[in-house]
């Protein structure tokens, strides 16, 4: 499928579907993130022992991982659109059903199931979406289009899913809360659905080809080792900062005397920096760092230091709201250098985009198992500090591995293998990421 059609209108060099995708994302998963911010402690206050709400979100977050890898895989055998549907209507299913026969009815043998069912809907909506973007827009645009996603993305699931709930609850409830994420996600689905046309291969309908594609999601790992290693660091990207939620606001709340409405602030105030700085971090990365560079050194090693940052402010400056909000807005910029990672992977196998997609999307669902497995298992012998530089290292190691996924342009480059002046030209921006 070529990028751009002729005669097709855009804006910035991207198509106009391409843009209201982004806002059907926002939309979609504003909805989607309505009740992730008090669900929890909500679920307490109903009667639910703390283990039962964990189980809870373990298949919820099971179902995501799953639902990530195969994301990007239905994408290139069925097409974008057919899997951002069946996303959009099992994520319905799933939460009417747990509203309306498990959370009200207090029936935890339906909640299980339900919610997890739920669990299938944004990744393969968004993800399905993510694929589509990356075979529309122009490489010269790539990662400023993939940071575009992220900031809808980002925008609907961490903004607009925790200032909305602020300000309804005390207006129409928890329930009424729940129901009026149908609503947000119908709209979001609807338009999303409507503006993405195309496929994204030339497989036909054959059932053995979209076996292959499946199968291609896990041959690609051996097949191009790089993929691999950009799952990982997608892992790494997200387990970090993703666990600062699980431990980070008991922390400072018991040692420095922060609120949990100062803590709220602080974290979104931190999505808001990341949400600003998803565009300008991808457009300098593309004009002129380079996509490894930018993901080697503002991504990996900037959270790296940022986390021990976080972990040492208050111990230096006490109970300062200033000072976190200050680090929080730092660390949100840092982390907008993981966007790249899509553009750079898919680049790497450029016709399995899909499948390498795949191997992306699952690592930021995979995320959601190894971020509490690590503050569960390591918390009670190596205290806070032991597990915030556990997650800093981590972050290095993601450094380390972006020394090898260089581009084969790149590394011809290195061999001095270019054997023609247009070859020299196509690479003369990637040698700035050496």
């Amino acid at each position: 499928m070529n990028a751009i059609t002729q005669n097709e209108r855009t804006i910035a060099g991207l198509p106009m579907g391409v843009i209201w995708g982004y806002v059907a994302t926002l939309i979609f998963m504003a909805g989607d993130g309505l009740e992730h911010a008090w669900l929890s402690p909500y679920l307490n206050q109903q009667g639910f022992s703390v283990q039962q709400t964990a189980t809870l979100f373990a298949v919820y977050g099971a179902v995501l991982a799953i639902a990530s890898y195969f994301s990007g895989v239905l994408t290139e055998g069925w097409g974008p659109r057919k899997v951002m549907i069946a996303g959009l209507i099992t994520w319905l299913i799933g939460q009417i059903l747990f509203v309306q026969f498990g959370l009200k009815a207090h029936n935890y043998a339906v909640m299980l199931p339900t919610y997890g069912l739920r669990g299938l809907g944004y990744p393969l909506f968004c993800y399905s979406f993510l694929v589509w973007v990356t075979y529309r827009s122009p490489e010269r645009i790539m990662a400023t289009a993939v940071g575009l996603f992220w900031a809808a993305w980002s925008g609907g699931l961490y903004v607009v899913g925790s200032y909305f709930p602020a300000y309804m609850i005390p207006k129409i409830g928890y329930i009424g809360l729940l129901w009026s994420a149908v609503a947000w996600v119908l709209v979001g689905g609807l338009v999303g659905v409507l503006v993405v046309k195309g496929e994204v291969s030339q497989q036909t309908g054959n059932p053995k080809e979209k076996l292959k594609s499946l199968l291609n999601g896990l041959t690609i790992c051996v097949e191009e080792p790089k993929v691999a290693i950009g799952g990982i660091v997608r892992i790494i990207n997200s387990t970090g900062v993703g666990s600062l939620p699980i431990f980070f606001p008991i922390y400072l709340a018991s040692q420095y005397g922060f609120t949990t409405e100062q803590w709220l602030q602080i974290w979104g105030t931190m999505w808001l920096a990341n949400i600003c700085f998803n565009l300008v971090i991808p457009y300098i990365s593309d004009r002129w760092l380079g996509w490894r560079n930018t993901i080697r050194w503002i991504g990996s090693t900037g959270c790296g230091v940022m986390t021990l940052v976080m972990l040492y402010t208050p111990q230096v400056f006490g109970h300062s709201f200033l000072a976190m909000n200050i680090v929080g807005i730092i660390f949100g910029i840092v982390l907008c250098g993981f966007v790249p990672l899509s553009a750079l992977v898919t680049s790497l196998a450029p016709e399995k985009k899909g499948s390498a997609m795949a191997v992306v999307s699952f690592g930021a669902g995979m995320s959601y198992f190894i971020a509490p497995a690590i503050v569960g298992t390591f918390i009670g012998s190596i205290g806070v500090h032991g597990v915030m530089w556990v997650f800093a290292i981590m972050y290095f190691v993601g450094a380390f591995l972006m020394k090898f996924m260089k581009l084969p342009a790149e590394e011809a480059l290195d061999q001095g293998d270019i054997s023609s002046e247009n070859e020299q030209l196509n690479v003369s921006k990637l040698s700035q990421a050496k």
